[in-house]
């Protein structure tokens, strides 16, 4: 297996600014600027269900609640699966704070994947990577509710910047307002000191990130990285927590963009031949974590 210096030099090229920037990637089903909208309507169930949810997530997400969620989940006691089974289980999920799409959320898992696979053919730990980065939404079947599964992430414990969704109206009742040590732009982080050291708001992303490490994947870094923080918007695309950074993750962020183009376009309507994918993507799962896994 490469690793990751061989994966950026020999891949730089993927990393093109206009490439990144480009303002409507060919696979896309709608203008890109259609993607991700978080206006508010009431009279629209769809972006009211995703207001809804927000406004939960950014109430409860505190440094407490997100410690107490690690210290439950992260002994992987709940349950045993393969990639397989827990990926199916997403069949019966639908994502309550994606405003593009309303469909089971293993159809994305697939569309994401095919995507990667067409544009990187060589990189099959990247096809592999985009099949499973939604998993840890598993979490949503064994008791968690959706605002503390799904939606974009955010580091808890210091001050909320402007990018996060609804962030004026969503976080008035939130306890971590009341405290001092929280509010400032460090709050209690140093400048610097790397994602690894902040505290994440809980969901699907640290979860999965955290599963595959428990159960030695044979997954690169970097695809550790991708699934661990794809849904960092504020971080990735809003421009804002640059200052908790380190230099390793800003190198990162060049990979996490890269993921998220086929993350976030590739959402559609149209629907892949699942079963006649199965066999490749088992493939990939024999070969980079086969058997059960403890979740």
């Amino acid at each position: 297996m490469r690793d990751l210096n061989n994966i950026m030099m020999l891949r730089r090229n993927i990393f093109d600014p206009s490439e990144l920037l480009r303002p409507e990637p060919i696979f896309a089903d709608k203008p890109i600027g259609q993607f991700r909208d978080y206006s508010i309507d009431e009279e629209d169930p769809m972006k009211e269900r995703v207001r809804l949810t927000y406004l939960q997530m950014h109430t409860h997400q505190t440094v407490s609640f997100v410690k107490g969620r690690m210290d439950r989940w992260l002994k992987f006691n709940t349950f045993e699966a393969t990639i397989m089974e827990a990926l199916f289980k997403l069949n019966d999920l639908v994502d309550e704070s994606d405003p593009d799409v309303d469909i089971p959320n293993v159809v994305h898992a697939f569309q994401t994947a095919e995507r990667i696979r067409a544009e990187h053919p060589d990189d099959d730990w990247f096809h592999l990577t985009g099949l499973i980065h939604d998993l840890g939404k598993v979490l949503a079947f064994y008791g968690e509710p959706q605002w503390a599964v799904v939606g974009d992430t955010f580091p808890v414990g210091c001050q909320w910047r402007d990018s996060i969704v609804y962030r004026d109206s969503s976080f008035l009742s939130n306890p971590d307002r009341l405290n001092p040590k929280y509010n400032t732009e460090c709050g209690i982080y140093t400048p610097n000191c790397g994602l690894d050291n902040v505290i994440m708001s809980w969901g699907h992303d640290e979860y999965m990130y955290r599963v595959l490490k428990h159960n030695n994947t044979k997954l690169p870094e970097v695809a550790l990285y991708m699934i661990r923080f794809h849904s960092f918007y504020p971080w990735h695309s809003g421009g804002d927590y640059e200052h908790l950074c380190s230099e390793k993750d800003m190198e990162m962020k060049k990979w996490v963009l890269e993921f998220n183009k086929y993350d976030l376009y590739t959402k559609s309507t149209k629907l892949p031949d699942i079963e006649q994918l199965i066999p490749y993507y088992q493939g990939l799962i024999d070969k980079y974590m086969p058997g059960e896994l403890k979740w």
